[in-house]
């Protein structure tokens, strides 16, 4: 009876604020998870009203209809992970797989043009602004996604955004597509020899001989 005693006293009183694994679904979060998700969808809140506040100022049919695509898709996500982060269950409605309508044609090189500087008035805002707002925004939202999910300790909400971390970058492949179709953004590259050079810089490896003795 001593002994049952003293193994019951060995293990220590629960703390109150420790919980087990067997708490409600809706509960099924850690701290340093609250947070990270907080930080995701109030980033989302922030692409949707920059979004909201460009829209007036869009003057090519092309990037409007980009922003508004990307704007329903950026809401639909954002209300999906609410629900599964709010009941810690599967949501209503699944996450879904963003399809840009661009090419994946990229021109290189560089050409000449006017420096950039901030705008002085709202009166200057150009596609050129307003698609690099956009893709700072989904940049950004594919970083916060992605460290949020390593944080996560509840399985729904960690995949919800594992999986959109794929739409935010097709997001930015889309605008940056764009752009540089627009010759808004431009890609350098390096001269044929150090590009050849840097492609052949790393060989396939091979699993070692684990039983090799040392």
């Amino acid at each position: 009876m001593h002994n049952q005693q003293n193994q019951q006293n060995s293990q220590g009183p629960m703390h109150p604020n420790m919980q087990t694994g067997m708490v409600g679904q809706q509960l099924n979060h850690g701290g340093h998870e609250v947070f990270d998700v907080h930080e995701v969808l109030s980033g989302a809140i922030g692409t949707l009203d920059l979004f909201t506040l460009l829209r007036p100022h869009v003057q090519d049919p092309e990037l409007l209809n980009i922003l508004d695509r990307q704007y329903q898709f950026t809401l639909n996500e954002y209300n999906t992970t609410v629900d599964c982060f709010k009941s810690g269950q599967d949501p209503a409605v699944p996450t879904q797989s963003y399809k840009m309508n661009q090419e994946n044609d990229f021109v290189y090189g560089l050409k000449p043009t006017q420096p950039k500087k901030p705008l002085q008035s709202v009166n200057e805002i150009t596609d050129a602004c307003i698609s690099g707002m956009m893709l700072g925004s989904v940049k950004a939202g594919a970083s916060a996604k992605a460290m949020a999910a390593c944080e996560v300790t509840n399985p729904v909400v960690r995949r919800v955004l594992a999986d959109s971390v794929p739409n935010c970058i097709e997001m930015a492949y889309e605008l940056s597509i764009y752009q540089n179709k627009h010759h808004y953004y431009q890609v350098p590259q390096l001269n044929q020899q150090d590009m050849q050079q840097l492609l052949h810089a790393y060989a396939p490896g091979q699993m070692p001989n684990l039983n090799t003795p040392h």
